[in-house]
């Protein structure tokens, strides 16, 4: 247990940055909470005014911890959350941070991601590539997808990138622990194409072949291939749950495709597109879940410009 408490405090300093009389809350959940009370007792011996919340799991990523989590989290200045299921997306995340916590959320994590892979990254170097490449999506309008003959393209135009750079330093920041990712949340309705997911799927892992998504008027409408009666069922009917409403790069070098999405959506030169919620960073959908899936090795534009070619950085 040494090593990851020294992760623990590490993580805590440098992503958190922890000032005197701030207050520090751990909300965790019964599969996570091993790494949730290594992260309180980590922020106890820092001398931080620390608390430990142990919440009911959530049924899926996206859906909303109870009320008596999400006042705490407004209460609190600093929230990072290890839970199975993902709390980023959510209006509780939003709420608290727009009262200014800082917060870093961990779906999924174990005792492995949190000391091997993504979390190992040089976050210096991370944070540079991970803004530039914001940058670029929040001066964009239009992004192009290409992979194996599938193309989608959409709309991204009046929309603000985010940086998740797992530097977490100013009132309202927020984004996962370990990270590395630039994320924009697409124009409703703008996206058209096709998609072929081939690392893995939110809540699901790695697939065992490649996944088909036909996408109309910005919603998934077909799907083929593997898991597709699966992805089909967990994102059901309601066209708020199909909405695609993420576009998202990875830009971690030490990130692993585990199988585990918190990890998978940082691989370097990987992208994502999640269906469901999109009203945490920019969108206007709301869906109780956020489902994403990675892309391996694609061709990616914004506007007439080449980011990626073949998984890897041109820019």
């Amino acid at each position: 247990m040494v090593e990851i408490e020294a992760v623990a405090k590490k993580v805590i300093r440098e992503c958190l940055a922890p000032k005197e009389g701030e207050l520090f809350l751990v909300v965790t959940d019964p599969p996570t909470r091993v790494i949730g009370e290594t992260l309180y007792q980590a922020a106890v011996s820092l001398g931080l005014q620390a608390h430990l919340l142990l919440m009911p799991e959530t049924e899926k990523s996206g859906a909303e911890p109870t009320t008596v989590v999400a006042e705490a989290m407004k209460a609190s200045s600093i929230v990072v959350c290890p839970t199975k299921h993902s709390l980023t997306h959510t209006l509780a995340r939003k709420e608290a941070c727009a009262r200014g916590a800082r917060i870093a959320t961990m779906p999924g994590i174990t005792e492995d991601m949190f000391v091997e892979g993504a979390i190992t990254a040089d976050y210096g170097k991370l944070a540079e590539l991970t803004d530039r490449i914001t940058e670029v999506l929040t001066a964009g309008s239009r992004v192009r997808l290409e992979k194996e003959g599938r193309v989608l393209e959409l709309s991204i135009e009046g929309r603000k990138g985010v940086s998740s750079n797992g530097l977490y330093h100013t009132p309202g920041s927020f984004g996962n622990l370990p990270t590395g990712e630039a994320y924009i949340a697409p124009v409703e309705g703008s996206a058209e194409g096709t998609i072929l997911i081939d690392g893995s799927l939110a809540e699901y892992g790695k697939l065992r072949g490649p996944l088909e998504v036909v996408i109309h008027k910005g919603l998934a409408m077909e799907f083929k291939g593997s898991e597709a009666e699966w992805l089909q069922r967990i994102l059901g009917d309601r066209e708020e749950a199909r909405n695609v409403g993420e576009l998202g790069i990875g830009t971690n070098n030490k990130a692993r495709l585990t199988g585990i999405i918190l990890e998978d959506e940082k691989v370097y030169g990987t992208v994502h597109i999640a269906f469901g919620t999109n009203s945490g960073f920019g969108g206007k959908v709301s869906a109780g879940v956020h489902i994403d899936g990675i892309i391996l090795k694609p061709n990616l534009w914004v506007d007439d410009r080449l980011i990626l070619k073949n998984g890897e950085f041109v820019i």
